[in-house]
């Protein structure tokens, strides 16, 4: 099994094993206080791993209540936060107990929100069942809801207790959500190990790919947990990313927008010297290697003007996360008037088509 450490305060842990889902309620019972979960998963994943893990936690001597909520980006909202609140009063969770987000990164967003408010904070566990929730959105304590404005505009910083990965949950997705969560493999890639990036174009252990996303965002987080500063190279296709998702009314998958969104900022920045070339190239080549988007048919200067929206605005500017080379990508901050402009280049390459 491998055991990596968050080392926030509190720390926790991520541990990741194949077949790890069935004993789960074990491995939460040496990370949290309570014995009462309330497990939240949508009607997708409820199918195939609700009744699992039920098992496993009440074999562990937990009291296991369940919620499930309809799938998709719509349901990403408050109303639903809402819901899980009142379910976990029904059920008479408490102080002591907690909730557990049994599914992707929508579930563990929004269940890790309902935790944080819920009797002003209860205790988290995440079982992410995608490859997107395993090696990004399950660590690192984001939590958030969408509002009509845009993605992820409602949310605190609220960390789990434990995360357990079982990388056997992957078998079930189909290969259009597996795709999403290699693209966010490749950010990682492009934000800061090379090596990386070439572990995915060999298609390597798909286990050690895992772990290699997690520790990198664990260590980023560790310096800066609260978005600061260096935390803000994770959201590295995410600005146009989100604004994508926006555009389509929320009908692609969030690891399709950022896959287009990685692209215009590395073929923008290649366009204004700032990035070596040949990185927007291999990116490219890696992201249609793994059936992701590669463009969009909404031009540049739409995207901008949806961008603007981003939670890394402040006052008149925005920080946008380049490439600068292979495998190394900073922070760029730029003036919100000039964002359009900056990507125009990509109409006819990456936008615009």
């Amino acid at each position: 099994m491998e055991k990596l450490t968050v080392a926030v305060q509190p720390p926790y842990n991520v541990l990741l094993e194949k077949g790890l889902l069935t004993r789960a309620g074990s491995a939460a019972a040496e990370a949290v206080k309570g014995r009462h979960v309330m497990i939240v998963a949508d009607d997708g994943v409820a199918p195939l791993y609700l009744d699992r893990a039920v098992s496993s936690f009440e074999a562990a001597g937990f009291r296991a209540d369940s919620f499930v909520f309809p799938q998709g980006e719509t349901h990403k909202s408050l109303q639903t936060v809402e819901q899980v609140l009142l379910a976990a009063d029904r059920a008479g969770i408490t102080r002591s107990d907690g909730f557990v987000a049994l599914g992707g990164g929508l579930t563990g967003d929004l269940t890790g929100l309902a935790a944080a408010l819920y009797l002003r904070g209860v205790d988290l566990i995440q079982i992410p069942t995608t490859l997107l929730a395993m090696v990004d959105a399950s660590v690192g304590g984001k939590t958030a809801v969408n509002l009509a404005a845009g993605k992820n505009l409602c949310g605190v910083f609220s960390q789990p207790r434990l995360v357990i990965a079982d990388p056997d949950t992957l078998s079930t997705l189909s290969p259009a959500l597996f795709a999403e969560g290699m693209a966010e493999v490749i950010k990682y890639g492009a934000i800061c190990d090379a090596a990386l990036l070439d572990r995915v174009a060999r298609h390597t252990d798909l286990t050690a790919v895992i772990a290699d996303c997690i520790r990198i965002k664990a260590d980023i987080v560790c310096r800066d947990e609260r978005d600061l500063g260096q935390r803000q190279l994770l959201n590295l296709g995410h600005t146009f990313g989100h604004a994508l998702e926006k555009l389509n009314s929320f009908s692609i998958y969030h690891g399709e927008g950022v896959a287009v969104g990685l692209l215009i900022a590395a073929f923008a920045a290649e366009k204004h010297g700032l990035c070596q070339t040949g990185v927007y190239a291999e990116l490219r080549r890696l992201l249609s290697d793994w059936r992701l988007p590669v463009s969009t048919s909404f031009d540049a200067r739409t995207v901008a003007q949806n961008a603007l929206n981003d939670k890394k605005r402040q006052g008149d500017r925005i920080t946008l996360v380049l490439p600068v080379r292979r495998g190394r990508s900073e922070l760029y901050p730029l003036p919100t008037g000039e964002l359009a402009s900056f990507i125009a280049c990509c109409d006819g390459e990456v936008t615009g088509l």
